[in-house]
C-alpha cells in the first residue's frame, strides 16, 4: 500500500531555506544526509513534515515523497509505470532504502521511498 510521506522543496541553498522554514513553523531538523544534500524538519515530537533537497532546483520547485514497504517497493513502482508515471532516473539504493525518482502524466515530480525500518 502506498502512503504519502512528505513534500519536499528543491532548493538551491537548502540550509539557508531549513532556516527559514524551521523558524517559520517552528519545526527543527530530525534527518540529515550528505551535508546539506537531503534534510528532513519535524515537529517537536520528531514527525517528519517537510523535506527539503539540494538540485534539480527550478522557482517552485516541490515535489511529493510517498512511502511504502520495501517489500513491496518494485510492485508499487510497476503499477506507477503503467499508470503513466515515468522514471527521471533509474532506481537506486541508499543508506536509508529504496527510491524511485518519477513524474507523473504532466511532468510533476515525486518519489517513491522504502525505508529500511533497521538498518544494521
Amino acid at each position: 500500500m502506498l502512503t504519502f510521506d512528505l513534500v519536499t522543496i528543491d532548493a538551491e541553498r537548502p540550509d539557508q531555506l531549513a532556516m527559514f522554514w524551521c523558524e517559520a513553523l517552528g519545526l527543527g531538523v530530525v534527518e540529515r544526509e550528505d551535508g546539506d544534500r537531503w534534510q528532513v524538519l519535524g515537529d517537536d515530537s520528531g514527525r517528519r513534515r517537510i523535506g527539503i533537497q539540494r538540485g534539480r532546483h527550478r522557482r517552485g520547485g516541490v515535489h511529493l515523497d510517498l512511502e511504502c514497504a520495501t517489500a513491496e517497493f518494485d510492485a508499487v513502482v510497476a503499477r506507477l509505470v503503467a499508470l503513466g508515471a515515468t522514471r527521471t532516473c533509474d532506481d537506486r539504493v541508499e543508506p536509508y532504502g529504496a527510491i524511485a525518482n518519477l513524474a507523473d502524466p504532466e511532468g510533476n515530480l515525486f518519489d517513491v521511498c522504502a525505508y529500511v525500518t533497521d538498518p544494521t
